[in-house]
């Protein structure tokens, strides 16, 4: 009998003792115990074991559990002896920073402020023992929601000196989802005091404190070393792109098929590989997240469960803001092209704005972009960055950024329809009635605001170019600034089928006083520009006839548009 699939569940013991739904990753624990890293920090993407997975060896070595071997008989870290040993032997201090989520530096940090609160709840008999000095118990009352950042920086620090003065043996930390304030801290605007206090924090926490025996953070993102983690030379840093502990995290396809049996599910073995699959950790290739796979063999159908569990809003600001070579990269993406791009695996989030990628390498970190190849970087003598070829992740990623880039013009959805409608029937009055509306009320929404000169018409007219990508993939191959005559096009939409549909090119420009006289002169200049470059060619050399070809030329100035037709 199939055993229960328990969704959500980031308890470990509350998983074998309802005999739920596991795939044994106890081997994790050995593992880690024989590399003798000082401090280990795992980056995963979200919904991909690590909060299960530090839950397990929290339970694993505390005293807390000591005598709970029915947690672990049977499965593989069970198998050896000397393990068996070690089981309920450590004090564990263990927490998260997953609910940290807050949109100013002050909430942030009485957030951090009243989870060293709780852990400290955890050991007030501490308070009762002769162990610790007078001294030790009035620190421990100065430990409050409003608490100085001395103390609050050395909370952790002191709670291991206590629980070694208590136990006589030194103490295993376990932090999960250490990076989720940063990235809050990013989006709205206070990184750099968080960063400060952070990386105060994690300095007394794992660097300097004797009485650590050894520590794990884990994390979506490497946030730089300068950053916060800049006197932590004892750190051993595992991305998605080192082998170590590769399949400790996900699934792996032997794992996923072997749960597909027990469900009765193997004949959709296909789909659940082109939906799930993509994930590359190291050298292991065919690694599925979990999420996705449990609520599949739960519910029987398919969806984008793992990526509709967030609202994804830094990936879609980013996106949405980002340069015009960004938003024409990310249209290749969604065609199912690749990308080549350098890779820093150490987010910088305070670069975010400027470095293109940075971008990318956040993409990657957190599971959107799976890397298929990557240049040696040994060979390059030049200093010059290898180059790693990226791709999005699988079917889930891709229909999560459809739906995000449709969710761009939701307020304007009706407008935004009916322009669609109208380029189709080549009504240019409808056009500009609608490209008005849309524009007016979503131009600034695709800006960052932070340039001295006001909004750059490329990044709204090429999130716009992403909308028709979306809408119209069905009809039309959508390509943009590619080659064609004597020049490059903005956008080119090349039927699928010639005898339902004509062909479309689209040339945007944006209104110069100095050269035009008005907003009709720019118009022109750009269907001028669509005749003298010739960029119907590409259109004719694959059988399209030049009467089905139409150019449409676009002139912004601010956020009012003017739309003319010509025909070729």
């Amino acid at each position: 009998m199939a055993r229960t699939v328990g969704i959500g569940i980031q308890d470990f013991g509350k998983i074998i003792e309802n005999h739920c739904f596991y795939v044994d990753k106890t081997d994790f624990i050995r593992e880690w115990w024989d590399s003798n890293d000082d401090v280990t920090l795992i980056t995963r993407p979200r919904r991909f074991g690590k909060t299960l997975n530090m839950s397990m060896v929290e339970q694993f070595f505390s005293v807390d559990y000591a005598g709970r071997k029915d947690l672990f008989e049977g499965l593989s870290i069970w198998e050896n002896e000397t393990y068996r040993e070690i089981q309920g032997t450590y004090p564990v201090i263990s927490l998260s920073f997953a609910h940290i989520k807050e949109s100013s530096y002050e909430m942030a940090r009485l957030k951090i402020c009243q989870l060293l609160v709780n852990v400290y709840s955890d050991y007030e008999f501490l308070l009762e023992s002769e162990a610790l000095s007078k001294s030790d118990k009035t620190y421990i009352s100065r430990i409050t929601e409003d608490m100085n950042d001395a103390d609050a920086t050395l909370a952790l620090f002191q709670l291991s000196k206590f629980l070694y003065q208590y136990y006589g043996k030194k103490v295993i930390i376990l932090l999960d989802e250490y990076d989720t304030p940063m990235q809050e801290a990013y989006v709205d605007g206070y990184w750099d005091e968080l960063a400060a206090f952070t990386r105060s924090l994690f300095n007394s926490t794992f660097k300097t404190n004797p009485h650590l025996e050894r520590g794990i953070m884990t994390g979506i993102t490497r946030v730089s070393k300068e950053s916060i983690f800049s006197d932590l030379n004892n750190l051993e840093i595992v991305t998605t792109t080192s082998d170590k502990y590769a399949t400790a995290f996900g699934f792996t396809e032997e794992e996923v098929f072997a749960a597909l049996e027990e469900y009765n599910l193997i004949g959709k073995k296909d789909s659940v590989k082109r939906w799930y699959d993509g994930f590359i950790f190291g050298g292991h290739k065919d690694i599925y997240n979990p999420w996705s796979i449990l609520n599949f063999i739960d519910k029987g159908k398919f969806s984008t469960y793992w990526a509709n569990t967030s609202s994804n809003s830094l990936v879609g600001k980013l996106i949405r803001e980002g340069s015009r070579q960004i938003k024409i990269l990310f249209e290749g993406l969604l065609r199912g092209e690749n990308l080549k791009c350098p890779i820093d695996e150490q987010i910088v989030y305070n670069q975010l704005d400027n470095s293109e990628n940075a971008i990318w390498s956040l993409l990657l970190a957190s599971g959107y972009l799976k890397v298929l190849d990557y240049e040696d970087e040994g060979k390059f003598e030049d200093g010059r960055e290898p180059l790693y070829e990226l791709a999005l992740t699988n079917y889930e990623v891709e229909r999560m950024f459809r739906t995000m880039v449709r969710s761009w013009f939701k307020p304007v959805e009706a407008d935004y329809n009916d322009f669609v409608k109208a380029l189709l029937l080549g009504d240019v009055d409808a056009m500009n009635v609608y490209m008005n509306r849309v524009a007016l009320q979503t131009f600034s929404y695709f800006d960052t605001g932070k340039r001295i000169f006001g909004l750059e018409p490329e990044r709204f007219y090429h999130g716009f170019v992403l909308g028709l990508l979306v809408e119209l993939q069905d009809k039309y191959l959508i390509t943009s600034n590619r080659e064609s005559g004597f020049g490059r096009y903005d956008v080119m939409l090349e039927p699928k089928n010639p005898q339902e549909n004509d062909a479309v090119i689209l040339e945007f420009k944006v209104y110069n006083p100095r050269k035009e006289a008005s907003l009709e002169e720019t118009v022109q200049a750009a269907l001028a520009q669509i005749k003298e470059k010739r960029y119907e060619e590409q259109l004719v050399a694959r059988g399209i006839p030049r009467e089905q070809i139409h150019c449409y030329g676009f002139a912004f100035e601010g956020k009012n548009v003017l739309i003319v037709r010509e025909s070729i």
